[in-house]
């Protein structure tokens, strides 16, 4: 069960918090966590000595507007990711880049880029590399507005690329995830609370085909919030877990024919005003824990047993048991160096609350964690890593955005359990590169480069 680690945490840090998400922001080759606040400053919390301490500066802080997440990619193949913050109305969203005096600049206040900043109120973004070139476009989605994709074209001009690629359907998204869901590329998943949910397949090009309906991922009758990719039957394929609000929660997954097939467990299924789902070994025992970050009430964590039937269950979540807090945004990342995953929870949704930092107890399991990078040494988002060991395969994609307005560090994270030896890594990039490593060492992190970098 989850310990509460919230004393390491900045004091008196109350605010309206909503996304989290995890990059280098200050280029020194470690973690931190950005908290989005709306009314107040956001917050970059950097580990130090034991110690989180806030280390935004004044531009990316700005406590005059409502953020409310944000994503990280290296938009411009500089080998540094880019920092696009999700702004309410009457703010438009705000695209930094790390000039090489340290300064944040907004490439939006630039002249040349104004014009195709988004002025709409953002729900949820993620990255895409959806050439496979090591640059990343930002996928954004509105309330009731079309998505738009964001990319810096051979002109250095930004450019919205969502109406020619067919992908500005006008939905209500509340959660955008990329991975092999449909094909072996980075597809795009968007649950929507206005609509049906959207799957588009990759077609290998740089183009997309939207498929929800031909795999069984529309979910129509309900407003869905919040998404994530995991392995939920250890086949050694991505399946997709989702809330809805005030519906029954899904976790489908991925059959022989490419239909999805809706396992969730009555317990998992139970409705509630969920904020965002969460997936990632907090035990370090070889199987992804499941969360449901709730709104006001309890949330719920579901573990996978070993059998073969893979059935999810209940489980006690300790001091992360929020009754009466706003769980909303969540991401996770091993802050600290130790082999075992910090999970940081942002309340807020109904006030000025505290944020929250939860880690699992030691229990002795090894690990493995890999860090792919692209072909310009920043964070391969997108990229897909399978790792073999004691006669099972487990499969991680490199977040490229997850939750709900949130993005989860960009590193592979492997619980092995009792188990000392890994008897192979393969990392698959965006553009389907591939690179094997042979029995690599455990319990580091293990930094893969693109091929030929």
């Amino acid at each position: 069960m989850f310990l509460d680690c919230s004393f390491v945490l900045p004091a008196a840090a109350r605010a309206t918090y909503a996304g989290v998400s995890v990059a280098d922001l200050d280029g020194d080759g470690e973690f931190e966590f950005f908290v989005a606040s709306r009314g107040a400053a956001n917050r970059i919390l950097k580990y130090q000595h034991g110690k989180f301490f806030d280390t935004a500066p004044p531009v990316v802080a700005d406590a005059r507007r409502d953020t409310l997440g944000a994503v990280a990619g290296d938009f411009d193949g500089d080998g540094r990711e880019e920092l696009y913050l999700l702004n309410g109305e009457p703010f438009s969203d705000r695209l930094f880049d790390c000039q090489p005096d340290g300064r944040w600049a907004d490439l939006f206040d630039q002249p040349r880029y104004r014009q195709a900043r988004n002025a709409h109120a953002s729900q949820s973004a993620a990255v895409l590399d959806r050439r496979g070139r090591g640059r990343y476009s930002f996928l954004v989605a509105s309330a009731d507005h079309p998505l738009r994709l964001f990319e810096l074209s051979s002109a250095n001009t930004i450019c919205d690329l969502a109406p020619a690629l067919d992908l500005h359907h006008a939905q209500a998204g509340s959660g955008l995830v990329i991975g092999p869901i449909s094909s072996d590329r980075p597809d795009i998943f968007c649950v929507n609370e206005g609509g049906p949910n959207l799957l588009y397949r990759n077609t290998g090009v740089g183009t997309f085909l939207e498929v929800a309906a031909r795999h069984g991922l529309r979910d129509s009758a309900e407003r869905s919030r919040g998404a994530m990719v995991l392995d939920a039957n250890g086949d050694g394929r991505l399946d997709v877990c989702f809330g809805n609000r005030d519906g029954p929660h899904r976790l489908f997954v991925r059959e022989s024919n490419c239909k999805f097939r809706n396992v969730a467990t009555p317990a998992m299924a139970l409705p509630s005003e969920v904020q965002n789902v969460v997936a990632a070994d907090f035990d370090n025992d070889g199987f992804e824990e499941l969360l449901f970050l709730n709104c006001g009430e309890s949330n719920r964590l579901f573990r996978r047993s070993a059998n073969p039937d893979g059935y999810w269950q209940l489980a006690d979540p300790g001091t992360l048991d929020s009754w009466g807090l706003s769980s909303g945004g969540a991401a996770v990342a091993d802050i600290d160096g130790d082999g075992r995953l910090e999970l940081l929870v942002s309340n807020g949704d109904s006030g000025e609350l505290p944020l929250q930092l939860f880690k699992w107890p030691e229990v002795g399991n090894a690990w493995l964690r890999v860090m792919p990078m692209t072909r310009f040494g920043a964070p391969a988002r997108g990229a897909v890593v399978r790792l073999i060991a004691a006669g099972r395969t487990q499969i991680r994609a490199i977040c490229s955005g997850s939750g709900y307005r949130c993005q989860m560090e960009p590193v592979a994270h492997f619980g092995l359990g009792r188990c000392d030896e890994v008897e192979q890594i393969q990392v698959t990039w965006p553009d389907d590169t591939t690179a094997v490593i042979d029995r690599p060492a455990t319990n580091r992190t293990l930094v893969v480069l693109y091929p030929g970098s």
